[in-house]
């Protein structure tokens, strides 16, 4: 019914522009924390020193759900914004529906397709033109540890699955919650496509949560992912239900757990708390998936405006989202890396620089890079649920594997 009420305002040609200055642009986001409120700040400075009006629409909260509400309830109404932070398959979704404006000129322009990875560009890409702006690229399979933790417990931090369970065997032995974990959806989610990684490598990945091929969700090693997952359940604490990420990282921080897997935002909370990378934390691929990148891009769409000064600044903006400057800053604090391949990393750490070696040696080779699912870049948001369902109802029940790798194809079937 949504989809058939947005196409229907889109046909008909009833959307009526909002009364505003000319040369504004609105940006509906939910980058709304510390690091990334002065990010963005630096983004509409910049808008403002081209000439144009930015008008600030940030919703907090939800990781996203809420500001998808309001732009869904804006666009029904026939006034979506200038620009709203959108990604994956959502971005495919609102071009069906005729609704994202051309960034063609632009990205000619500036040459777009020479300074980014046919990977990003083409998420932003719908029929081929340029909709939407890249802003950065998380690396979600991190593993994020305290190293004073692992030394004073006489455990070597792992690399593989198998050394990643003896290890938390022997931090448990003595006296320490091997694992910090939230127990949301979504960090169930983060944590088992990791597991389906390390298990079965980036081409498996892919048929699961690209694809979607039914040998690949029914196989025996779809089992075997959810048998590893089940184990983190043995290695994490009491209070993790309902728990926030960034709550778990402190635990992290303060040495109350060894270690936790989370996408590369979490360095921000490092950063915070003042410490330095390879000596109070250490950053490392998730066990198992050294080499491999699962990617999650955060982007700005554009949405067709009615007078030509909102479609200039819109223009412009999309031209500085992608600038070097802009793309320094907001990485920086955002603890991610640039979209662009081309950029001076000499400001960067070690973890960002690992981080873009991985991603570009992955993005030429064209093996082991891989949309996250859990992030919404693999599939649409309702096959997510349906996986995000499944999942955490097998992490805290005692489902077994192969109930739970029967229940992940249906549900995955019937979301389609």
């Amino acid at each position: 019914m949504f989809k058939k009420t947005l196409m229907a305002i889109a046909m008909s040609g009833t959307m009526v522009a909002t009364s505003v200055q000319a040369g504004e642009v609105e940006v509906l986001h939910w980058w709304t924390s510390g690091g990334e409120a002065r990010s963005i700040a630096v983004l509409k400075q910049m808008v403002e020193d081209a000439g144009h009006t930015w008008k600030d629409f940030a919703v907090a909260g939800g990781g996203g759900e809420n500001a998808y509400t309001v732009l869904r309830s804006r666009a029904v109404s026939g006034n979506p914004p200038a620009s709203a932070q959108i990604k994956g398959l959502e971005i495919q979704e609102w071009g069906d529906l005729g609704f994202l404006a051309s960034l063609g000129q632009v990205a000619e322009r500036n040459n777009w397709d020479d300074v980014l990875p046919a990977v990003v560009s083409d998420v932003m890409k719908h029929r081929g033109e340029y909709v939407a702006a890249p802003v950065n690229v998380h690396r979600v399979n991190w593993m994020w540890a305290n190293p004073a933790v692992f030394e004073n417990a006489g455990v070597s931090i792992p690399t593989t699955l198998e050394e990643l369970w003896t290890a938390a065997d022997q931090l448990q032995a003595a006296g320490v919650t091997p694992i910090a974990h939230g127990g949301q959806p979504w960090q169930d989610a983060t944590t088992f496509e990791s597991i389906v990684l390390a298990v079965g490598g980036a081409d498996f990945f892919n048929d699961v949560f690209v694809e979607h091929n039914a040998s690949a969700l029914e196989s025996d090693t779809m089992i075997q992912a959810f048998r590893e997952f089940r184990k983190v359940k043995d290695y994490i604490d009491r209070g993790a239900p309902g728990r926030d990420w960034n709550v778990a990282t402190s635990m992290v921080i303060r040495g109350e757990a060894a270690m936790q897997f989370m996408g590369d935002w979490a360095k921000g909370e490092f950063t915070a708390a003042n410490m330095q990378p390879g000596s109070d934390y250490v950053c490392m691929a998730f066990p198992g998936t050294e080499g491999e990148f699962t990617f999650n891009i955060d982007s700005l769409a554009m949405f067709k405006q009615r007078t030509a000064a909102n479609s200039e600044a819109q223009l412009k903006m999309a031209e500085l989202v992608l600038s070097p400057e802009f793309q320094e800053t907001f990485n920086l604090n955002k603890g991610s890396i640039p979209a662009r391949t081309d950029m001076d990393m000499s400001k960067f750490d070690s973890c960002a620089l690992a981080s873009m070696d991985t991603f570009i040696a992955t993005a030429e080779s064209g093996q082991g890079l891989v949309p996250s699912m859990a992030h919404g870049m693999s599939t649409t948001s309702t096959v997510q649920g349906a996986i995000y369902d499944t999942v955490t109802e097998f992490f805290n029940s005692n489902m077994s594997a192969e109930d739970a790798t029967t229940r992940l194809a249906r549900a995955i079937r019937a979301a389609q």
